[in-house]
């Protein structure tokens, strides 16, 4: 697969195309051994890298180890809480509750995470899971980003989608979901943009989860990382530039 990975970038490179991708983590709060490995292997690929922060959990000793960092802030729900009966998949802005105390709990997310850092005005959903209804509403709320899982759709008026695609955890086993698994869905993704069948101007998205990872999960994206910025027909974009923010540090232009 990771073979199949240079061949599918090879075949960019000869149509003369740049592949660009973006790397996101979720669950962000407060520092950690964790968090700090994260960060040392951005610093090691010198790639751009969005943290997704939940607002309620996000303390004094995040904004410390993130000063200096070039890593773009953005909003994760505001307690990263499940309000979806056990008959539904997990969502915090699902359609489970009343649209009023949704757009309430992002307007407290969002001054909540002002107090704690720096952020762009992008919303990541937790579960990446949102109600239409509250999607269409977060550009009177001052959010004019959102991000999910899976090739974007076009968006609501007022709002930049970008997603990720690459998710290396399973979520059935809370561990890393393998080599294979991870690379088919980048292989998969970079083929759909070249050949029209997906929205060829969206970067591919890897999706993290630090707190979760296990050796191999590490050890996938740190692999990851070298493959692809060694890469001539690769780039690696911040999400400042993709949301129209403050961009961070990318690898070329």
């Amino acid at each position: 697969m990771w073979r199949s990975l240079k061949a599918e970038l090879d075949r960019w490179q000869s149509e003369r195309r740049i592949a660009t991708f973006w790397w996101r983590d979720d669950d962000a709060g407060t520092a950690t051994a964790a968090l700090d490995e994260l960060l040392a292997m951005r610093r090691d690929a010198d790639v751009p890298l969005a943290l997704a922060v939940i607002p309620a959990a996000a303390d004094q000793s995040l904004r410390t180890t993130l000063r200096g960092e070039p890593v773009a802030v953005l909003q994760h729900g505001l307690m990263h809480r499940n309000h979806a009966p056990p008959e539904h998949g997990k969502a915090e802005f699902g359609p489970h509750r009343p649209l009023d105390a949704m757009i309430a709990d992002l307007r407290a997310g969002r001054e909540l995470l002002a107090n704690a850092c720096p952020s762009l005005p992008v919303l990541v959903p937790p579960w990446n899971r949102i109600d239409p209804n509250v999607a269409a509403a977060l550009p009177r709320l001052g959010i004019t980003g959102l991000s999910t899982i899976r090739p974007r759709q076009p968006a609501p008026l007022g709002l930049t989608i970008v997603n990720t695609h690459i998710d290396v955890m399973s979520w059935v086993t809370r561990r890393f979901g393998g080599d294979d698994a991870a690379l088919a869905a980048a292989i998969g993704h970079l083929a759909g943009r070249r050949e029209g069948t997906v929205d060829c101007d969206e970067p591919t998205g890897i999706l993290t989860h630090h707190l979760a990872h296990d050796r191999h999960a590490w050890e996938f994206i740190r692999r990851f990382l070298r493959e692809t910025t060694a890469h001539p027909a690769v780039r690696w974009v911040s999400a400042g530039a993709l949301f129209g923010g403050r961009p961070g540090a990318a690898r070329r232009d």
